[in-house]
């Protein structure tokens, strides 16, 4: 046997030796043993370089630093899970399901819901390629160096699998691990971790990778993403775990309501002496094809729900009420009470939302208030002890003056919050306003986050969204944190984000209401900001979708004449406030209506939109008589299908939409 054989003989054996242990809990040679093989391949990769592999088991004790972790987009979005507390609202989630679906459910998955890090890994070819983390659901932090050191995820896969495919899974901290961690913290006199979850999460972005390596990290996997080999979620899962991930015995395909209510009762008696931390159940509709046709919201996936076990309570003393001023110039109230601990964090404030929840909750400094921690992440407080109160003439009363400007506050009717409506004078909103501005999902100015927002505010380098495309390398040289070359990287970054098409740009100037597919719609619909402008009630309501929140709100924005001198400011600047109709692909599919349902192979289902918009079309969610096409992929919706055969609405595939736009 030659040196390049016995380095891949000995990868091959480490590999199965470290998932027998760390996936079947199986030890099939002795700790011994298995450092003395390791410690070979160690000494031969030293020695031949030239046969290197990125994906050799001697990564796994780490020792790559990484300054900086790139981002990346996701193929496909990580969406949050909608939350529940109540089996009721499990029923009422199953009726809702079938509903849309048309047809009855009754073949679910359930699964125990970590309290972790979650983590997307690409894999091709059997081999990890890159891993990154749940970032905004859109994009990512590139963490693989970190995560080619936990010792339960595999590096080269078993057996046979796909080409490519991706998986999903959450990054735990076992509760042994979490104790051991503090008690050597503790030796040394370093401040302790908080818990388990913060520290996992934290520990994907530790910059020495060998420092990852020592935290004693797991990954439980649930979810196989662009793989079709299977009809179930749970075939696909099992597969995997043939494939070399730890996919945890506690998953269960049941068959009724009835075995879903049986599996959160019987892990909320047994999550206690659970060597990791969960904070739920998780339930998916079992069948690929009825999730497909379920589809997504714009957060949350329709076919799965997350029930939450009750949330730990403490109680405390309310110390004060604080006013918080948004970028809409929405007013948040925010409790400050006596530090508690509260689900392995310190808490100390939370949200009271609005005057109605003030008003319901009858709250008077000095109280005693119970607070609890929604969906064990957010404190909020959920009443007072009745035998423990303040005074009578400490009621808290919501203000009626903005904190910061002293404008008289206003409540629109049909909506929770107050507002200052002076939002271009008020310091806070202004802000609020230049940090979604240069935001990513907005114009995208990488060099220009929250915290020098404000430097460049507070130094009288910029007032509002304006004055960014003024600045000069001389005005920042001089500022703190700023350095000639972190200038220059600004300064170039604003000249880039004029590159930004005019629905971005619209979506940026912070129109209430105006979120992005909203302002991609007006965009496409009225081809300029000058269009929009003048665009009466009637042309507004003649947009799909757009209803008279975003028309009053649109009809306020343009009403004001500061928010005009600003715009006419952008476009001096040379920001798209127009489509340039030269570059628009085509009108080809002006006047025709499309409704997209299941899963394509050549397109995205976001760009099969951005298409449609901006070759003249509109897109619905729903099939009805004004829809003239559905664009079909795999496992199209039954309901959807049966309603376009009953209307006599032709179903075309992606491949006959592209040749649409090719007329």
């Amino acid at each position: 046997m030659n040196q390049e054989e016995r380095i891949k003989s000995l990868r091959n054996k480490l590999h199965t030796y470290n998932n027998a242990y760390y996936n079947k809990d199986e030890s099939l040679i002795s700790d011994l043993e298995f450092d003395m093989l390791l410690k070979e391949l160690e000494e031969l990769e030293k020695k031949y370089p030239q046969f290197y592999d990125e994906n050799s088991p001697t990564v796994r004790v780490g020792g790559e630093v990484t300054k900086k972790f790139e981002s990346f987009n996701h193929n496909y979005p990580m969406y949050s899970l909608a939350n529940t507390y109540s089996k009721d609202e499990i029923e009422e989630w199953i009726h809702r399901i079938e509903k849309k679906s048309g047809q009855n459910i009754n073949d679910f998955s359930c699964e125990l819901k970590y309290d972790g890090a979650s983590i997307n890994l690409y894999y091709e070819k059997g081999r990890l390629k890159r891993a990154l983390t749940r970032g905004d659901g859109v994009k990512g932090d590139d963490v693989t160096s970190n995560i080619k050191t936990i010792k339960n995820i595999p590096l080269i896969l078993k057996g046979t699998y796909p080409e490519k495919f991706e998986i999903r899974g959450e990054v735990i901290l076992p509760i042994n691990s979490f104790n051991s961690l503090n008690d050597k913290r503790k030796e040394q006199g370093l401040p302790l971790f908080k818990n388990p979850r913060n520290t996992a999460s934290g520990s994907l972005k530790l910059q020495d990778s060998k420092e990852v390596a020592l935290r004693g990290l797991k990954c439980f996997f649930y979810s196989i993403i662009g793989e079709k080999s299977s009809l179930y979620h749970s075939e696909l899962l099992e597969k995997s775990r043939l494939w070399g991930f730890f996919i945890p015995e506690s998953m269960k395909r049941v068959k009724s309501k009835d075995e879903i209510f049986n599996f959160i009762d019987f892990w909320e008696k047994k999550r206690v002496g659970l060597p990791y931390e969960i904070d739920g159940i998780v339930i998916k509709v079992n069948s690929i094809r009825v999730q497909n046709e379920l589809d997504f919201t714009a957060k949350v996936p329709r076919w799965a729900i997350s029930y939450k076990y009750r949330a730990e309570r403490q109680k405390t003393k309310l110390l004060s009420v604080k006013y918080q001023v948004g970028r809409t110039g929405a007013i948040t109230p925010v409790a400050n009470f006596e530090p508690i601990n509260l689900s392995g964090t310190v808490v100390k404030r939370a949200s009271l939302h609005n005057s109605d929840q003030i008003e319901k909750l009858g709250l008077r400094i000095g109280d005693y208030v119970f607070v609890e921690k929604g969906g064990e992440i957010i404190p909020k407080i959920v009443g007072f002890d009745k035998l423990n109160r303040g005074n009578f003439h400490d009621l808290i009363k919501f203000i009626e003056y903005c904190p910061d400007c002293g404008s008289k506050l206003e409540k629109i009717k049909g909506e929770a919050q107050h507002y200052c409506k002076d939002e271009n004078n008020c310091k806070t909103q202004i802000i609020g306003k230049i940090q979604h501005f240069v935001s990513r999902k907005a114009m995208n100015i990488e060099s220009l986050g929250s915290e020098r927002v404000i430097l460049l505010f507070q130094s009288g380098v910029i007032n509002n969204i304006a004055d960014i495309y003024k600045i000069k390398i001389d005005d920042l040289v001089n500022l703190e944190g700023m350095a000639e070359k972190s200038a220059f990287n600004l300064v170039e970054s604003i000249k880039q984000s004029k590159k930004q098409p005019f629905s971005k740009v619209l979506f940026s100037i912070g129109i209430r209401h105006v979120g992005e597919t909203v302002a991609l719609k007006l965009a496409n619909h009225f081809r300029s900001i000058e269009n929009l402008i003048n665009a009466s009630y009637e042309d507004l309501t003649s947009v799909q979708e757009i209803g008279n929140k975003i028309i009053n709100s649109i009809g306020n924005y343009f009403n004001n004449s500061q928010n005009l001198a600003i715009i006419e400011k952008l476009s001096e600047a040379g920001l798209n406030f127009k489509i340039d109709e030269n570059k628009n692909k085509s009108n080809v599919l002006n006047g025709i209506t499309f409704v997209i349902s299941g899963t394509f192979e050549l397109l995205s289902r976001e760009k099969i939109k951005q298409l449609v918009f901006e070759n003249g079309g509109e897109f619905s969610s729903s099939v009805n008589s004004k829809t003239n096409y559905i664009i079909g992929g795999q496992s199209i919706g039954p309901s959807k299908k049966q309603k376009a055969e009953n209307l006599k609405i032709p179903i075309i595939s992606e491949k006959d939409f592209l040749e649409m736009l090719d007329t």
